[in-house]
């Protein structure tokens, strides 16, 4: 067996992040495969700035609906079987949100999960988003085991957010139709795989670019590895990098054997 090591990075712009030490910070962290959200860039304009990791094959979902929103990329050093994008769900396929890879033993699917919006005004089209997110995963874990990893935008409980009370039912990402979604997924066959390794240990992965809210660590967990049941014997690790900086997200990684 090998042990496959995979990070996942919200960037929050893969044009500002790269003036920073992302590249430093991706050589650092060595993963065999690397997935992206928040890219909002063209599809072009990423796969030129990724030149600089010649030693993966660059694979990016870009937005249709509004330019510099949204967007994701994976990034692997073993070629994948077939990378197809999008749920072939129109209404759902506008803003580059899905990107599925078929490797020997399982499918890679990385996830932007809409945010339910300012004053909760997206929530029913988040609601209806994660219906048909799952019934996607589901037709593929069909076929054989699947890993989803993103920026679920869900904090899952009250200790994957700073100010639980505070936010519950009032924020976009702790309410409890999106709480019910993210307990949907789960229910359909996937574990967490950080809550797994650490069931009592408090750490985020995003963090309000206002209020200084990093430096206070008054963050949410909200970026996921999700790993098919049957793959969690294989867990070897599951990581939180907070270390790492130049996104209001750190990094997360997941190391499994296969």
């Amino acid at each position: 067996m090998a042990t496959l090591h995979l990070v996942n990075w919200n960037v929050n712009g893969i044009r500002s992040i790269m003036k920073k030490d992302f590249v430093r910070d991706i050589e650092a962290m060595n993963p065999d495969m690397l997935c992206l959200q928040e890219t909002k860039a063209s599809s072009e304009e990423v796969k030129s700035l990724c030149e600089l990791f010649p030693a993966y094959k660059t694979y990016v979902n870009s937005s249709k609906a509004r330019k510099g929103y949204s967007g994701t990329a994976i990034l692997t050093k073993i070629e994948p079987i077939s990378v197809t994008f999008d749920m072939a769900i129109e209404e759902h396929d506008q803003e580059g949100r899905v990107i599925t890879a078929e490797f020997e033993k399982f499918f890679l699917v990385t996830v932007y999960t809409p945010n339910s919006g300012e004053g909760l005004k997206r929530l029913d089209y988040r609601e209806n988003w994660d219906t048909e997110f799952r019934n996607y995963i589901l037709s593929l874990k069909a076929r054989k085991p699947v890993i989803v990893t993103g920026d679920l935008n869900v904090a899952h409980k009250a200790i994957d957010i700073a100010r639980a009370k505070e936010n519950y039912n009032k924020s976009s990402g702790y309410t409890q139709r999106e709480i019910d979604g993210f307990d949907q997924l789960l229910s359909a066959g996937f574990v967490d795989s950080f809550r797994h390794s650490y069931p009592e240990e408090i750490k985020y992965t995003y963090w309000n670019q206002m209020f200084n809210a990093r430096a206070r660590n008054t963050g949410w967990r909200i970026d996921y590895f999700l790993v098919d049941d049957s793959l969690v014997s294989n867990i070897t690790e599951a990581q939180i990098y907070n270390e790492y900086f130049g996104s209001d997200h750190c990094p997360i990684a997941l190391n499994l054997e296969v």
